[in-house]
């Protein structure tokens, strides 16, 4: 149950992280060789050679990250926000080494605007438990709406 709490509380403090724009120290969650990878077909393994709604390794992140905050980026105005709600965390697997495969549910608002969107979805996430907590090796995300029409793209993690 101990390792089931802290999973949890991990996954909580991503989405808390996400919700209130603190996109450095959510990047610093995962490893060195970490990816946040969202399939735009859930039947997709692996993100080499087919499209991806996002396929980011720790460099890409950043380089979203400056992007989104640079004083210049129009599509950021007005301000918004979002809202995760994370659920239904189960544990499906766990080495001795520290290696744990997670997966829950989510649920994401996001305002822009007067505008409100709503993303949900499934987590994956691969992760390795390190001396300074856990990090994200592959954080998979798998969406229910992931081929609805959009009238603007995502800007930031779901």
């Amino acid at each position: 149950m101990k390792q089931q709490h802290e999973v949890e509380q991990f996954l909580y403090r991503q989405a808390e992280l996400l919700d209130s724009k603190r996109w450095q120290d959510w990047i610093d969650l995962f490893a060195p060789d970490g990816v946040y990878w969202m399939p735009a077909d859930p039947s997709h393994k692996h993100w080499d050679g087919v499209p991806s709604i996002f396929a980011e390794d720790r460099n890409l992140m950043d380089v979203r990250m400056k992007r989104v905050l640079h004083p210049d980026a129009w599509s950021q105005r007005p301000m918004w926000g979002t809202n995760h709600v994370v659920s239904n965390v189960v544990i499906q697997k766990a080495s001795p080494k520290g290696e744990i495969e997670v997966r829950s549910r989510f649920h994401m608002m996001e305002l822009r605007r007067d505008d409100v969107r709503h993303f949900a979805g499934s987590y994956t996430h691969h992760l390795k438990k390190t001396r300074d907590g856990f990090r994200i090796k592959l954080q998979r995300v798998d969406m229910t709406n992931a081929q609805a029409a959009y009238d603007y793209v995502l800007q930031v993690w779901v």
